[in-house]
């Protein structure tokens, strides 16, 4: 049986290594849940491995808000300090406490 933990937790502000956007963890898949089609889209360099964590975040860059699908390998820990202001934050979390967000409701 494949055991997985993950790194990152839920309302934790996470940014991606290699691209230029950051956001919030909104929920964590054990292990790679998305399309094939959404797989194959990725370069075959760049590909990650199935075998881990992927994140679902509220993510941001300098022009944009959406929501991301990230393995682990790709998310490093956000250290700023600075809030994300993506527009859906405030249906599932409460106020940024300096480190992440709470959550308002229990998710399944």
């Amino acid at each position: 049986m494949l055991q997985t933990h993950a790194k990152y937790n839920i309302g934790q502000v996470v940014r991606h290594r290699k691209h230029p956007f950051r956001g919030v963890v909104f929920d964590v898949d054990a292990m790679f849940s998305n399309t094939e089609d959404w797989y194959q889209a990725i370069p075959e360099e760049s590909r990650p491995s199935k075998d881990q964590p992927f994140y679902h975040l509220l993510a941001e860059n300098d022009q944009s808000y959406y929501v991301a699908y990230v393995s682990e390998q790709n998310l490093v820990p956000d250290d700023t300090g600075e809030p994300v202001d993506h527009p859906d934050l405030p249906d599932l979390f409460g106020d940024f406490d300096g480190a992440g967000y709470p959550l308002h409701f229990q998710l399944n």
